[in-house]
């Protein structure tokens, strides 16, 4: 049975707007679950010995406090030149890490079960929170196609989710995401603002003291 049969119909599905879905323990319906989410991490592990996570610095100056690297064919990078996705890794000098396909089989199968078919991400931004990090309100819009939904998959810690709307004033939802949980937006909610609130202190069997989000995106 591949890592993703039968979740259609046993993850809890819980909206959050227009085009915007949580899909509760999406990577850990069945007893061989949790393997598979530690098969996810495996290759997590080996893809950032190729690129590794790194604290980047916004155009501001501020570093980052979510430490981040990137898998596939394009990866997203800050610094004072500005936001943007580029080929290669600028630590490296090399291509990106590919997307493996544990990864890119996830991500197009949540975007399925979230209305978005044929979704195939050429990005996906790994991020690693440890306590206290955060990620500030913000709209994913470095991307070209803005019809194409971000998939975002939460694994290890639980954090507090913030989903907004169209301005950075609007209301926001605080949504717990726990191991597991994925959540795709689009449609009218793709520029949504959202951002992950100070993460606190805890452990958790597979990843310690990090939480880990992989973030799949239509990027070119």
């Amino acid at each position: 049975m591949d890592l993703f049969a039968a979740t259609e119909n046993f993850a809890f599905q819980e909206p959050l707007g227009p085009g915007a879905i949580l899909l509760r323990k999406f990577c850990q319906q069945e007893e061989r679950a949790k393997a598979n989410a530690a098969a996810l991490l495996r290759d997590l592990a080996a893809l950032v010995e190729i690129s590794p996570l790194r604290h980047m610095v916004t155009p501001g100056g501020f570093e980052m406090s979510v430490a981040m690297s990137n898998c596939g064919a394009l990866g997203w990078v800050t610094d004072q030149a500005g936001y943007r996705y580029q080929a290669l890794d600028p630590v490296t000098g090399s291509p990106w890490p590919s997307m493996p396909q544990s990864f890119l089989e996830l991500a197009k199968r949540a975007a399925q079960v979230g209305g978005f078919e044929n979704f195939v991400p050429d990005a996906c931004l790994i991020n690693r929170y440890e306590v206290g990090s955060r990620l500030t309100l913000h709209q994913d819009k470095n991307e070209i196609d803005f019809m194409q939904p971000i998939v975002s998959v939460s694994l290890g810690l639980p954090a507090v989710f913030l989903f907004g709307g169209l301005e950075r004033t609007s209301p926001t939802r605080k949504v717990q995401l726990t191991h597991g949980d994925v959540a795709v937006w689009g449609g009218s909610s793709r520029l949504n603002y959202h951002g992950i609130l100070p993460l606190k202190d805890s452990l958790h069997e597979l990843t310690g003291p990090y939480r880990y989000n992989l973030t799949f995106r239509k990027a070119g």
